[in-house]
């Protein structure tokens, strides 16, 4: 009978034992994600028929479901630029810049700088108008207007999207913060450190896994379902004046826009390259193309912006200048000026622009309100999860 007893005080020791294991495993599991067995989901990127399958993802940042919808939560967090205070003027995110609404740009109603005029938390304002964040997954050409940030740039320590997070969070003109402060605002909320758990295997929060994180969402802010797509793919008729407006914008005798925008041969309506697009005779910027390449051929030059969304990316050009669509269109047909520096494509200046009739104007505004893409600028995996 001893020995009996004896076999099942074991047998129960041995049972509970290996229970216990059970549950601290679990526990484990449910805790911790063990490095072994992290395994994040790669994002499903859909590249819209016709665009380019060249894409900027670097390899230490692949795109993952749990890391582009971590971003999306940084991108909206006003908590970013280091203040966890009520005060609406103290706070800031990417997203008060880059409105959905407007194409991932400024926009002219935005409530923080109505008109589009933008400026810092120092009240610096920024040096030249927000570029639209959008397609940026296909750029190879370096961001910003001057394209200062780019891979092999010699100049600058900063090279990619990720560092364009970090100059963002620090510059008097934006954020005007630290690293250290946005890292301990978003620490105050307890849902982040299982998501970033989930994007990157660990609960630790710092500035190197926010910089990914919302650079991976940035890459998947892809805008490729417009009307005008909808037509290239065959499933809708564009108007006859919308039809007439494409051939202007694609034909150098009628607006001659496609040189610099693409078209139909580029889909992303823009070859992001850089352009003196006649806007001046005097140049002061020192944000200019030339003060990253020292180029004098590159003085007074920008990049040429994506058309697409342009009907609600308002306003227009490096510095703003233009509030409205027509007054673009206004310049490029009668506002041309002519300097040693203007880009050779620029072939109208010596008229003053493309000379179109006011009906021409139309058709061509019509054409590019067909850019606008509904599905992106309403989008609620891009929108703001608070």
């Amino acid at each position: 009978m001893k020995a009996r007893k004896s076999f099942f005080s074991a047998a129960s020791l041995f049972f509970a034992a290996l229970a216990l294991i059970a549950v601290l495993v679990t526990c484990n599991k449910n805790n911790d994600i063990e490095e072994e067995d992290f395994a994040p989901t790669p994002y499903p990127l859909q590249v819209p028929k016709y665009f380019p399958t060249n894409l900027n993802i670097p390899a230490d940042n692949p795109l993952t479901v749990e890391g582009v919808e971590l971003g999306r939560y940084l991108f909206y967090d006003t908590r970013l630029c280091g203040y966890t205070g009520n005060c609406p003027d103290s706070m800031m995110s990417c997203a008060t810049c880059h409105a959905q609404a407007h194409g991932f740009d400024v926009g002219m109603d935005n409530p923080r700088f109505p008109g589009g005029a933008t400026y810092g938390l120092s009240g610096t304002p920024t040096p030249h108008n927000p570029m639209p964040l959008v397609n940026l997954v296909f750029n190879g050409e370096g961001y910003f207007w001057n394209g200062m940030i780019y891979e092999n740039n010699p100049k600058a320590a900063r090279r990619t999207i990720e560092d364009v997070v970090l100059m963002g969070i620090m510059a008097p003109h934006e954020m005007n913060s630290t690293a250290e402060r946005a890292v301990a605002a978003i620490k105050t909320d307890a849902r982040y450190p299982k998501m970033f758990e989930r994007a990157f295997g660990t609960p630790e929060i710092n500035i190197g896994r926010i910089e990914k994180a919302i650079a991976q969402f940035i890459r998947v802010l892809v805008s490729g379902n417009s009307k005008f797509d909808a037509y290239l793919r065959g499933e809708v008729q564009l108007s006859e004046q919308e039809l007439r407006g494409y051939v202007l914008f694609s034909t150098e005798e009628g607006a001659d826009c496609y040189h610099c925008h693409g078209g139909g041969g580029s889909p992303l309506f823009t070859t992001n390259l850089f352009y003196n697009n006649g806007l001046d005779a005097v140049f002061n910027d020192t944000r200019d193309r030339y003060s990253v390449t020292g180029n004098t051929k590159d003085i007074g030059a920008y990049r040429a912006p994506t058309l697409r969304n342009i009907s609600v990316s308002a306003p227009y050009m490096h510095d703003g200048r233009f509030k409205t669509l027509d007054e673009v269109l206004e310049f490029y047909n009668s506002g041309l000026v002519y300097s040693p520096y203007i880009h050779p494509l620029m072939h109208k200046v010596n008229e003053g622009g493309a000379a179109l009739t006011p009906s021409q104007i139309a058709d061509l505004k019509a054409f590019l309100q067909t850019l606008t893409d509904e599905d992106f600028i309403s989008k609620e995996e891009f929108s703001d999860p608070f």
